[in-house]
């Protein structure tokens, strides 16, 4: 699991052929790419060439440091909420430090071998605040759908939703016509061909028509990017922010938040996209070039970046091979940038707002939402806690609760499927074997209680297992606990298996453990256990363990 990149073990081998797929992929990926990197620009609250600078450096360093194929990298929408937050209450400045920081994160997971991990994130929690940001997403564009004259939008769902009730009266019909006319080009377009992109024939139309209105017909109501910024098509300058440890305390939850959403997306791209062409990538190689993608990209102005699964899979249905296809789409998009930059300004902002509430609608999910409805009610808890607090909080709250209330419900289900047995007279002699039902029956002799423990013996049982023996109340002289059943051990189970034992001999009560596995007897002898109890009542079977039984009731009958 070394960082090694995947561009280069493809270039040990790469040919002509290749290189030609590459090149088309890379020139259709780049054109792709230009109107959604402009729109997640504007949509997070920062200039349009930012989203540009985005999509070129950390499309770039993705493709050449990262661990899959087709990856293709640059800003998404997942981010637009998040980062639009970051820059309404810390600025720009402050967006860049907690990408940074997000960035070094996402390099430490990498190298930590986390990668396989983050992919086991609950389903219900992906999405939820997936659907949770594509309303949200879908929230921020209707005023410039409509064109609302609101002023400053204020940053939560709620109160968005009251301006714009509010100032309902100043729509402007000329927006919502190219708006609503720009989501129809977009949903009709893949009808007529899947290799040319709605949003950008949607751009093109809709910003030449509007040119023709305002130039030809002195049409000025329909708002334009130039009205809003002003564009820099030249190339960005390095600029790195001054990090203290002030900042550092004050952005680290949101630098988390980013980590996570960058690592939990993108590992879900690479592993869409391997499903598609047979190949299996590097998790951690991909983390690591993640993380050098949002160190790097904050310096020349650029927003935070991850996989983006929909030019992943534009590149591979144009047939992209190797990441050379993504190098290639960073280039197109930086000549785009520089000799044709200044055209960007005539684009009208309803129709990026159209493209935006497909992406939304395509980001909702609303038909596994749906079928996630019927799922059990733990799952459903998890949905829909982490889908309200993306909606009403911000995304940050609803990660960090959405994952701890998974991993609660996650516990109790196990603690749940976890069962402790006592026989008194008879125990099945055979090894657990999934339905079996002929088994040999002990004799379990007098004076002797068996107890057995199924499914881990973690702290959620721990404490189950210490309230059976108090309601019990026996005190027999022998106390086999069988625990073939038990996978593992944690600190809590181990505390409270000590406990027990020392409880045991004041009541002058013989513990016995019998099928201990190698992985629980090592955390035994760490923790001291073996030494309290004595190796020699660590028994390897339940027969060995009854016969040690029987000799210590006769030794304790000659004793008399």
């Amino acid at each position: 699991m070394r960082f090694y990149p995947k561009l280069f073990s493809t270039l040990k081998n790469y040919t002509k052929e290749q290189f030609y797929s590459d090149l088309m992929a890379g020139v259709i990926v780049g054109i792709v790419a230009l109107p959604l990197a402009i729109a997640f620009g504007i949509a997070s609250g920062v200039s349009p060439e930012k989203g540009l600078f985005t999509a070129i450096i950390a499309g770039f360093i993705i493709s050449f440091f990262g661990g899959s194929k087709v990856q293709i990298g640059g800003p998404t929408g997942a981010f637009i909420v998040i980062v639009y937050g970051i820059v309404q209450e810390f600025g720009v400045v402050g967006l860049a430090i907690a990408t940074m920081i997000a960035g070094v994160m996402l390099i430490a997971m990498g190298l930590l071998k986390l990668g396989s991990v983050i992919k086991f994130i609950p389903y219900p929690v992906i999405v939820g605040f997936t659907s949770g940001i594509a309303l949200t997403i879908f929230t921020t564009q209707i005023k410039d759908l409509f064109g609302l004259t609101t002023g400053e939008l204020p940053g939560d769902f709620i109160h968005k939703w009251i301006i714009y009730g509010k100032y309902i009266q100043t729509f402007n019909p000329w927006a919502v016509g190219v708006g609503l006319l720009s989501i129809l080009i977009i949903a009709l377009t893949p009808k007529i061909s899947k290799k040319i992109p709605g949003s950008l024939i949607a751009i093109v139309v809709m910003t030449a028509i509007v040119y023709v209105l305002r130039e030809k017909f002195g049409i000025t109501g329909i708002e334009t990017i130039g009205d809003r910024f002003t564009i820099d098509p030249s190339l960005p300058k390095a600029d790195a922010p001054t990090i203290d440890f002030n900042a550092i305390r004050l952005l680290l939850p949101t630098a988390f938040t980013i980590a996570m959403l960058g690592a939990i997306e993108s590992l879900l791209s690479a592993t869409v996209a391997d499903g598609v062409i047979g190949d299996k990538h590097n998790s951690n190689t991909e983390l690591i070039a993640q993380g050098i993608a949002n160190v790097i990209t904050p310096i020349f102005g650029g927003i935070p970046a991850t996989g983006a699964i929909a030019r992943t899979m534009t590149n591979i249905n144009n047939g992209g091979k190797t990441p050379v296809a993504g190098i290639i789409h960073s280039v197109v998009l930086l000549l785009i940038m520089l000799f044709l930059g200044g055209l960007t300004k005539h684009i009208p902002m309803a129709c990026l707002a159209g493209v935006l509430i497909i992406v939304s609608y395509n980001m909702s999910e609303w038909r596994t939402f749906k079928a996630l409805m019927k799922s059990p009610k733990s799952d459903v808890a998890v949905l829909l806690t982490t889908f309200g607090l993306t909606v009403i909080f911000d995304l940050t709250i609803a990660i960090e609760v959405g994952l701890l209330l998974a991993v609660v419900l996650f516990i109790r289900r196990i603690s749940e499927s976890s069962n402790i047995s006592l026989f008194k007279n008879e125990v099945d002699e055979a090894d657990y074997i999934e339905g079996a039902v002929d088994s040999e029956r002990l004799n379990v002799p007098k004076g002797v209680e068996v107890y057995e423990i199924e499914g881990p013996f973690f702290f959620g049982v721990a404490n189950k297992f210490e309230e059976t023996m108090k309601q019990i109340g026996d005190k027999p002289r022998v106390r086999i606990i069988r625990m073939r059943k038990v996978p593992f051990i944690d600190s809590t189970g181990s505390h409270n298996l000590e406990n027990l034992i020392k409880l045991a001999k004041k009541d002058k009560t013989q513990i016995l453990l019998s099928g201990v596995n190698e992985n629980v007897r090592k955390v035994l002898v760490n923790v001291g256990i073996e030494n309290l109890l004595g190796a020699e009542n660590i028994c390897s079977n339940i027969n060995e363990a009854i016969t040690r039984a029987d000799y210590l009731i006769s030794q304790n009958k000659e004793r008399k």
